[in-house]
């Protein structure tokens, strides 16, 4: 028995470079690629090639001018894969035992080539035909007592053609439960700004990044999470642009980047600085934060009243475009300091440098991601966050604006077209109008509520059309036991990952064609379409052999699912998967506004962008304007609570990724930027707070979640691991961190669980006799 092989060591150097390419080399070696999937690299957000399958982050144009992405690539290497997992593969491999597997080790086995269907008597997975498992879904659908029985999960990777086939088949077949990964993560921001602005999206392009002379960015690590966003970054920088990373934890790719199609750069190993100031707020304390920003501008425009000088606020942007800027106003003249000082835990003179820096901005664009979004106030942030932005008219002008950074390459496509529980009463009729149909019009299951569902015995049936909810999910044990609850769950997949084996009593494995492959239907090969985080949609084509003859479309699946199940219909569900532009004409017809001309405008090379008319500044909120809304910081929150209970013994923890990792997949042992190697059961923890509980690093402990439900959540046997966070914080990564997240402890208004406010309590304990993987 041997004990982990950590190995923590601080990096120094600038993010990507040397190190990225290295990696990189690493990955292809690993995933056995060949020097023509090399080739398949240099297609990647090309216009006569594929999109990325990683983020979201937005292409300049899809020129010829290849961008270089260590994520993008570990993506890629992961899809384009030599390995293969055949239904041998299951025939010597009982499920209990892939459950004691890592997470890293069953994605690392390759691609799926068959569908599967689970032996309960063998415990293992068995082959079997596309036709039977579509006739076994479709039995099991249509012998529920009422649609509502099932849930249809969705991953933000689908392409639009797919999520537009997927929610028409399920509103058709008679319900809106669609948990998708938006719940998990950007909810918070699809809640607000609708209220204030009027539309759920950013309102800024590439094109602003270039003119921003102040760019804040708040909750994100781009270096991991987005690494093309530090390209923007570095170019900001190099003109003069004052960047401000605002981030509990100090991430070493808002410091410091290397670019790798930079000479220079890489000559120099010291790379470009990024931030000219890094603010570090305690967990949750970013609301706090802005409403101190707010007060210095609002008190420094109050001196300028006084004095005849120049305002400070934008007055005729807000008498013309704002309503409610008296309330503001007065609500930051009464607020204390030693409120906003304590609950942000940023000290009083950043608060003013970094308001300082905002006031004197002529384009500022502010950035954020789920560090501001997985907070029980999340929507309150982001509104506070939209205040600050309208004093200054900082929204719908050149290099000025709003821009939540979202993580799947199609999440907000998958919305546009339809995946959300409770679209818009609109939308819904002109389904109806369109297709001849009667849609359900009541909201249905979120990711939350259709958790709690399951583990009521509500849902009888779970689909996922990609994704890994079983550990993308908060509350790991009782998402499980909801799982197990089912009659039937079956996934759409490229490898095998731990949903597969957390399944009801029926479960099918229903492996799909990779956004790198060729995906040729009767009229030959097609392209799908995705919308990036600035409203951009843009066509991608495969490149590559498909793994395996046996491999379907993910809008084929759908389309040959809907067949069986909906007997009888209107909708030519076969013929539309024939050619996959017909689909995209259905999209225009139930869209054309967004999508006019849909067919013609994505042969453009970058596509085209969807309206957003808060870039225009245009506001379709009830009043016609962008909304100033009255946010209090928070003094009465679960964490609170907990500390008067707990005093100094508790710590709020955030869950994180490693940069050896996208969303739930692994891609190896590593967190390079952060200085772990080989190991992943770590916390991140404050040198003083580890000396404070009598604990060294290198020490390992439990974590113990706090919540008033009587349940114990227990993560257990983690490295202590010293890092730059403020006091009191503790961070590890998800998803070994996601059984302390309680089910009930979700956002205001959004119910986007609180991944990033956990209010926990730990235990030394005795390192472990083997080493953890994944």
């Amino acid at each position: 028995m041997s004990q982990s092989k950590a190995v923590i060591k601080p990096y120094h150097h600038p993010a990507a470079g040397w190190g990225a390419l290295k990696q990189v080399a690493a990955q292809l070696a690993l995933q056995k690629i060949p020097v023509k999937g090399v080739m398949t690299l240099l297609s990647q957000n090309q216009p006569d090639g594929f999109d990325c399958p990683g983020c979201a982050w937005p292409d300049k144009e899809h020129t010829s001018t290849f961008e270089f992405c260590e994520n993008g690539v570990k993506a890629v290497a992961a899809e384009a894969t030599a390995k293969r997992v055949p239904p041998a593969f299951f025939a010597q491999h009982t499920v209990t035992e892939l459950m004691g597997w890592s997470d890293f080790a069953l994605e690392n086995e390759g691609r799926l080539t068959h569908p599967m269907r689970y032996n309960a008597v063998t415990d293992k997975y068995e082959e079997v035909s596309w036709d039977e498992a579509f006739a076994l879904m479709a039995t099991q659908l249509n012998g529920l007592d009422h649609p509502d029985e099932a849930v249809f999960y969705t991953s933000g990777r689908a392409s639009n053609e797919a999520a537009f086939l997927y929610q028409l088949f399920v509103r058709a077949f008679g319900t809106n439960n669609f948990p998708d990964c938006s719940n998990l993560c950007h909810e918070s921001t699809s809640i607000a700004l609708p209220a204030t602005v009027g539309i759920g999206k950013g309102s800024v392009t590439l094109h602003d990044f270039e003119h921003a002379d102040t760019l804040l960015i708040f909750g994100q690590n781009p270096a991991t999470n987005h690494p093309r966003m530090l390209g923007e970054l570095r170019e900001a920088a190099k003109r003069g642009a004052r960047i401000v990373a605002i981030n509990p934890l100090k991430e070493r790719g808002l410091e410091r980047f290397a670019d790798p199609q930079s000479p220079f750069d890489m000559l120099s190993f010291k790379g470009s600085k990024i931030s000219s100031l890094f603010i570090q707020p305690k967990l949750g304390g970013d609301l706090a934060l802005i409403k101190g920003m707010i007060k210095f501008v609002i008190q420094w425009d109050d001196e300028a009243i006084l004095h005849g000088t120049e305002r400070v606020v934008d007055v005729d942007f807000i008498a013309e475009h704002t309503n409610n800027f008296a309330e503001i106003a007065a609500d930051a003249r009464q607020e204390s300091w030693e409120v906003i000082v304590e609950e942000s835990g940023v000290p009083l003179a950043q608060i003013e440098e970094i308001a300082r820096i905002y006031a004197t901005g002529d384009r500022v664009i502010a950035t954020w991601g789920m560090g501001i979004t997985q907070h029980k106030h999340g929507v309150a942030t982001i509104k506070t966050l939209v205040n600050l932005m309208l004093l200054r008219g900082n929204i719908g002008k050149e290099g000025a604006g709003l821009c939540p950074v979202r993580g799947h390459s199609n999440v907000q496509g998958n919305r546009t077209v339809g995946i959300y529980e409770k679209m818009p009463l609109e939308f819904l009729q002109r389904l109806d109008q369109v297709f001849d149909l009667n849609v359900p019009k009541a909201p249905g299951y979120d990711a939350v509520g259709a958790i709690e569902a399951m583990i009521a015995g509500k849902v009888k049936f779970f689909f996922g059309l990609g994704g890994n909810f079983s550990i993308s999910t908060p509350d790991t044990d009782r998402t499980w036991q909801g799982m197990r609850n089912c009659e039937m769950t079956a996934h759409v997949t490229t490898k095998l990952n731990r949903s597969h084996l957390v399944h009801g009593k029926q479960a099918l494995i229903l492996p799909c064609l990779g956004r790198t492959e060729i995906d040729t239907q009767a009229t030959g090969p097609q392209g799908v379409t995705v919308e990036d985080s600035m409203s951009m949609v843009h066509i991608s084509y495969g490149m590559n052999k498909p793994a395996s003859p046996h491999l379907l479309s993910e809008p084929a699946i759908v389309a040959r699912l809907a067949a069986a199940t909906l007997k009888g219909g209107n909708i030519p569900w076969l013929a539309l998967i024939e050619d996959y532009s017909k689909i995209r004409d259905l999209i225009e017809q139930t869209l054309p506004v967004a999508f006019k001309d849909y067919n013609e405008r994505i042969k453009r090379p970058g596509g085209f962008r969807l309206p957003v008319p808060s870039s225009e500044r245009i506001w379709n909120t009830a009043s016609g304007k962008a909304e100033f809304t009255l946010q209090a910081i928070p003094k009465n929150s679960p964490i609170h609570q907990a500390r008067e209970q707990y005093g100094d013994q508790l710590f709020v923890l955030m869950t994180t990724r490693s940069h050896d990792q996208y969303n739930t997949t692994i891609y190896g042992m590593d967190d390079r930027y952060r200085g772990v190697f080989g190991e992943r059961r770590v916390i991140f923890m404050n040198p003083a707070d580890i000396a404070r509980q009598g604990l060294q690093a290198g020490d390992w402990i439990n974590l113990v979640s706090v919540w008033q439900d009587g349940i114990t959540r227990r993560a257990d046997k983690f490295l202590v691991v010293a890092y730059d966070i403020p006091s009191g914080c503790l961070s590890g990564y998800y998803p070994e961190t996601n059984n302390l997240v309680p089910l009930e402890s979700v956002a205001d208004d959004s119910r986007t669980p609180t991944s990033k406010s956990i209010p926990v309590i730990i235990e030394k304990t005795t390192a472990p006799e083997v080493a953890h993987a994944a």
